[in-house]
């Protein structure tokens, strides 16, 4: 039953009706009725940012913890173009969301603000959704909610700032999408894959984030092959609790799990690109078959050319691979029998020792495994902190990680970590940044998360130094001291936002610090200083 309304209520009330709770923002002249509605109207949360472009990492992060859509709005001009690095980090890392976004009116083209909105999207990555009159309300918002969806990436929904205050009948409008696509392989290509496997003496099996869907499909193939099985950086926690899983594939991989992999004659790949990281540049995939199968055409051959490539469903392809292998009454390959379980996953010790005044990283990393809460959600910031972080800091399962990788950008976790917080409001939320991150975009958001009373627990690698900078002035035996940085003391600046915090300057304080996060209340920042000249290499 369609009835008369605003536009700005019609666009609220469309959002609603596609299951939206939360929707994150920064209001401005161009959104700011919608946004009213939304909450008053519509009984949605508004959860408002510091930047534009941390509305989009929030939603980002909330839509992976979630499993939804996430939502984020802003208004025109500025506000848009202050979303570019947001937009290209969600748009790479597949996110699915609808950002509404107001524009300037049409009939005033020397407005100040006036951008062409439609190109500056389509540099980023993301999607383009025009608002086209009042009375298609409902269908361009359902539209931006499937394109969403079924392009997996963020959909910008352009929003006339003229048109808020226009009538138009509304009628409800939603389109159901069916998530599972992709198909059972099939055909002369399957059958070259199956081959290759079942010939091979040491086959591996690796997930990418496009197969975590069909984790149990493969853990009964690679039982059934006696092969061993790893994850990248996207799908890491996906194995935890088999035995026989490497963890990380690549140049994340413990010294032990590399060696295997080098010793591997088929790598089996599920929904993975296989990038250079993960193939540390080709190294890893030499002299071997490699068998690719993704449900996303554009995932297959840009890494490198597989030997057999299948665009299909991972879970419905593992399962065929095996009927078949049963079939022909293949023989296991007896690779694990081989190895060790629980020997191939463990990474080199950290010390403990550090100059006076500082505390060893590695250190910190591993007391920090140990006390930090066990239900955590892990948001890492970029920096050349972080690989240590995904290498020896834990997570339950994919969907409790959280990396902004996608664009080698620093300066977005705070934002991702607050959405994961609201996405899962019942767990803590565990994030690590780098100094310069922080006071790249942390700073300007810390004082959100404490306005919204989240349970935050922020790990500041503070080296005093842009650190990927540092190494390259060092490694040419040249002064770094352009890479330097005075900071002002972060557990000040969070006290100061209304949080708390501690300074870890030893492996005393260190153990104070962890004791502290049992009676933390609210965001709690633990500052880890850190010898710029201590600090591990970046394992890419």
């Amino acid at each position: 039953m369609s009835q008369k309304q605003y536009v700005y209520q019609s666009i609220a009330r469309a959002v609603k009706d596609h299951g939206t709770t939360t929707m994150f923002g920064l209001m401005g002249d161009a959104n700011l009725f919608m946004v009213d509605s939304f909450v008053r109207d519509s009984g949605g949360r508004f959860v408002p940012a510091a930047h534009e472009g941390s509305t989009v990492l929030m939603a980002s992060a909330y839509a992976h913890v979630s499993g939804k859509v996430g939502v984020a709005t802003v208004t025109h001009g500025p506000a848009l173009t202050n979303c570019m690095t947001a937009l290209v980090e969600t748009a790479r890392g597949r996110a699915p969301l609808v950002i509404l976004v107001g524009d300037t009116p049409a009939d005033n083209p020397r407005h100040l603000q006036s951008i062409d909105q439609r190109d500056v999207v389509g540099s980023t990555g993301a999607g383009f959704e025009q608002l086209r009159t009042p009375a298609t309300v409902a269908e361009d918002v359902a539209r931006a909610f499937y394109r969403a969806q079924v392009e997996r990436r963020p959909i910008v929904l352009n929003m006339p700032a003229d048109f808020m205050w226009q009538e138009a009948e509304y009628a409800p409008q939603v389109l159901d999408v069916f998530m599972e696509p992709g198909g059972v392989a099939e055909g002369d290509v399957l059958d070259n894959a199956i081959g290759m496997i079942a010939s091979a003496r040491r086959p591996l099996i690796l997930a990418g984030g496009g197969a975590v869907a069909a984790r149990d499909q493969l853990v009964r193939l690679a039982d059934r092959l006696e092969a061993p099985v790893a994850t990248t950086l996207q799908s890491k926690g996906l194995f935890n609790d088999h035995p026989y899983n490497l963890d990380i594939f690549g140049t994340l991989s413990t010294p032990a799990a590399y060696d295997l992999i080098a010793q591997s004659d088929c790598i089996i790949c599920f929904g993975t690109s296989l990038h250079d990281f993960t193939t540390d540049r080709g190294k890893l995939m030499k002299d071997k078959r490699i068998i690719q199968i993704d449900v996303d055409p554009v995932a297959i051959g840009g890494g490198l050319h597989p030997d057999a490539a299948l665009v299909a469903d991972a879970g419905l392809t593992a399962d065929k691979i095996m009927y078949w292998l049963d079939e022909a009454e293949i023989p296991a390959s007896g690779f694990t029998r081989e190895l060790e379980p629980g020997t191939l996953t463990a990474h080199i010790d950290g010390t403990g020792k550090a100059k006076e005044g500082f505390v060893n990283y590695v250190h910190a990393l591993e007391r920090l495994e140990d006390a930090l809460p066990k239900d955590r959600l892990l948001v890492t910031d970029g920096g050349r902190f972080m690989t240590e972080v995904w290498c020896r800091i834990s997570v339950s399962d994919p969907q409790s990680f959280v990396g902004t990788v996608n664009f080698g950008a620093i300066g977005l976790g705070l934002q991702e970590a607050m959405g994961a917080s609201l996405a899962a409001p019942d767990r803590p939320v565990v994030l690590f940044s780098g100094d310069g991150g922080f006071m790249m975009g942390g700073i300007n958001e810390f004082n959100t998360a404490v306005r919204l009373g989240l349970d935050l627990i922020v790990i500041i690698a503070n080296d005093s130094a842009y650190g990927a900078e540092h190494i390259q002035f060092v490694d040419r035996k040249m002064d770094p001291s352009l890479t330097e940085f005075q900071w002002p003391s972060f557990v000040d600046v969070a006290k100061s936002l209304g949080g708390d915090g501690v300074e870890v300057r030893s492996n005393d304080q260190l153990e104070q610090a962890l004791a502290a996060i049992e009676t933390r209340k609210g965001p709690f920042l633990i500052e880890l200083r850190l010898d710029p000249e201590d600090v591990p290499r970046m394992r890419i």
